[in-house]
């Protein structure tokens, strides 16, 4: 069983993911048409060298497992936090959903490490506290399929 773990900058949020713009033809109705945001390119290409960088030479081909724990930003009055709140001074945070990332993550690995986005069989999301370092950390595992004993069919 594969399985590669990469260290990744903070994914644009999906609200800077797509943009839309309205185009009028010269005949007929004006269409809205909806296209990846030169944001979401550049975090492609990012995640693209990172991945290179580790050694991915081909995706992943098949069923997966992905395990994501995104790291956001902590804020400079981050003691001053702790103090008020305690424990769970890290929701205090503000950041991006956890939906989203998961989202934009699978999307700019499409292609890179993994040969299609579909094929996500398992999925683990967890927000992490705060350490300064505003980072997500994906580990994609390929899955082994099971086969049915034969004596069964």
């Amino acid at each position: 069983m594969r399985s590669i773990s990469l260290t990744l900058p903070k994914p644009v949020s999906a609200n800077m993911y797509w943009r839309t713009r309205v185009v009028v033809p010269k005949k007929g109705r004006p269409m809205a048409m909806t296209y990846v945001s030169e944001e979401a390119k550049a975090f492609k290409e990012q995640v693209t060298w990172i991945a290179k960088a580790c050694g991915v030479k081909e995706t992943m081909k098949g069923r997966f497992a992905l395990d994501i724990k995104f790291y956001p930003h902590r804020p400079l009055d981050y003691a001053k936090r702790q103090r008020d709140h305690g424990a769970l001074w890290d929701d205090t945070v503000q950041a991006i959903d956890l939906g989203n990332v998961e989202k934009v993550l699978s999307d700019a690995l499409q292609g890179v490490v993994i040969e299609n986005d579909k094929f996500i069989r398992r999925l683990t999301l967890e927000r992490m506290e705060p350490d300064g370092e505003c980072r997500v950390v994906v580990t994609v595992t390929e899955l082994q399929v099971e086969q049915p004993q034969q004596s069964l069919l």
